[in-house]
């Protein structure tokens, strides 16, 4: 193969954007609404939907009616929504939604689902996570940020999750007061654009990839059919030019970070504190050459307390 360089563009940009929220605060039709400023045509945009049929109740909808749908109802595993990612591919769509991805991660035949069923099997240690994880990350999330689908959108359930912390000199649990999609820890750090959506419908923008995508996605204010448009106009390069950047160091390979993974609950290790000496929000990011330095990190901190 040749490769050859070439300047950098937006139109080569394909938005992965994120949405989470509580029940009904509007997850669906928003993503529908930037489907339709992107696109215009809804029946360019297709829908990975598992709600139990939820996510076609605006199939008639005068706004963003006319999409299509693939179901997904049984079988939630990585592979699963691999193979859907695949469908929509050769239907060749311009807008992919997830709705919602909550499911390959929390559902019985999800990953937290495959983990446990590899406890009830016999398995212990590493072996429980590590082909969980490995489809987690090859079938889904490589599956997403790779996808040729110029907008890709992704909805997740959310809660409040319990957080331990200090009341009046003990240790309690409390509710935490900011909002965590279900799904795994890491998957914000891939999305070119996300936040969360209140009960008045408002999106809270959590994280801009650029500061020119803050006036895409209006922090405070509704997503609405023209948040879809200015997304477009941004993507196809009217507006913004995509500076040139140097190119990024190799970073290890999934395989590398599953042994890190591995080797630091093998040895009872917060996963949390291999990051934060290597300097990185996930393993993924570690780079090539530091490979041997992380597994020199593990063996020297091992059976410390934590």
């Amino acid at each position: 193969m040749t490769y050859t360089l070439r300047k950098a563009i937006t139109s080569e940009a394909k938005p992965l954007v994120g949405l989470y929220s509580e029940s009904g605060n509007g997850k669906t039709r928003s993503a529908l609404l930037i489907a339709k400023g992107f696109c215009d045509d809804m029946s360019r945009v297709a829908m990975i939907e598992t709600e139990s049929g939820r996510g076609e109740a605006y199939a008639d909808d005068p706004v963003v009616g006319g999409y299509s749908v693939l179901s997904i109802r049984e079988d939630f595993s990585p592979k699963s929504y691999g193979a859907a990612i695949t469908a929509a591919e050769k239907a060749n769509v311009q807008c992919l939604i997830v709705d919602s991805a909550s499911h390959e991660w929390e559902a019985a035949t999800g990953v937290l689902g495959m983990a446990a069923q590899n406890q009830e099997d016999g398995k212990k240690g590493p072996l429980v996570w590590q082909r969980p994880k490995m489809d987690h990350s090859r079938e889904f999330m490589l599956r997403l940020t790779q996808t040729p689908v110029p907008l890709v959108i992704v909805c997740m359930r959310a809660k409040y999750p319990m957080e331990e912390a200090v009341v009046n000199g003990k240790k309690d649990w409390r509710r935490s007061t900011e909002l965590s999609p279900k799904q795994s820890e890491d998957i914000l750090y891939e999305m070119f654009i996300h936040g969360w959506i209140d009960k008045e419908h408002r999106f809270h923008g959590t994280k801009y990839t650029l500061d020119v995508l803050r006036q895409v996605f209006k922090d405070g204010e509704p997503i609405t059919v023209e948040t879809g448009t200015r997304l477009a106009a941004w993507a196809s390069g009217a507006k913004q030019q995509a500076p040139q950047s140097q190119p990024e160091a190799p970073r290890i390979s999934p395989e590398q970070a599953l042994q890190l993974d591995a080797l630091c609950h093998e040895h009872s290790i917060d996963i949390a504190r291999l990051k934060k000496a290597a300097g990185v929000q996930r393993l993924e990011d570690i780079e090539a050459t530091n490979f041997r330095r992380a597994t020199d990190w593990i063996n020297r901190h091992k059976g410390e307390q934590q």
